[in-house]
């Protein structure tokens, strides 16, 4: 069972990293409380770690970090979309009026949706700290059996995000009232502005994705 202890160790540092709703959660949260477009949220996202987790463990993490530059420039890139996007979902909490219900309102386009997830993603400095830098530099510690590390972190990047996005529905009968959106809308907006004044200020803090 040698073969085992490299994805249960995977699975459990990924599972970790990856639970604190930050501002890729709270995306793939809120598509599923919309039911709009939650299988292409939950591949999108799980394929993208499985990308990010690959590179780190295959050494790109070191690389990352040896390239002068890069890594302020992620940093911004990610606090510039993170102001961004917590100012429109401040804006839907102060205008208020969201809810639940399949015969009101109109669903954003799949291409709108996933050019958020994408940004949301590979812009959110979080997401490579945890799967390049972290991920792949703890798969060090197996040598020769990093490739069952790196499986089991995308097993468990699957595993979350589908019952994240997935099991959202079971929150639906809450979110039929508008108050209950302007509540989430406003710890979302705050949560993002929150990440990108500690990414402004140089800081990475472990809030979540």
């Amino acid at each position: 069972m040698s073969w085992f202890a490299p994805v249960l160790s995977g699975f459990a540092l990924g599972f970790s990293l990856i639970l604190a709703i930050g501002a890729q959660n709270a995306f793939v949260l809120r598509q599923g409380l919309r039911g709009e477009h939650v299988l292409a949220v939950a591949l999108v996202c799980a394929l993208s770690d499985a990308v990010l987790i690959s590179a780190g463990v295959a050494g790109m993490g070191a690389a990352v970090a040896a390239v002068p530059g890069l890594a302020p420039a992620l940093r911004w890139a990610g606090a510039g979309f993170l102001l961004a996007y917590g100012a429109l979902r401040l804006r839907a909490a102060w205008r208020g009026g969201e809810r639940l219900d399949p015969s009101d309102g109109e669903a954003a386009s799949l291409g709108a949706v996933l050019s958020a997830c994408l940004a949301l993603t590979w812009l959110n400095p979080h997401v490579w700290l945890d799967t390049v830098l972290l991920i792949g530099s703890v798969s060090a510690r197996w040598p020769g059996r990093q490739a069952g590390f790196a499986l089991g972190a995308v097993a468990a990047s699957f595993a979350f995000f589908f019952a994240l996005a997935f099991g959202a529905r079971l929150l639906r009968p809450l979110f039929a009232r508008p108050a209950a959106w302007r509540w989430l809308d406003l710890c979302i907006g705050l949560t993002m502005w929150g990440l990108a004044a500690g990414l402004a200020a140089g800081q990475a803090p472990r809030v979540g994705r």
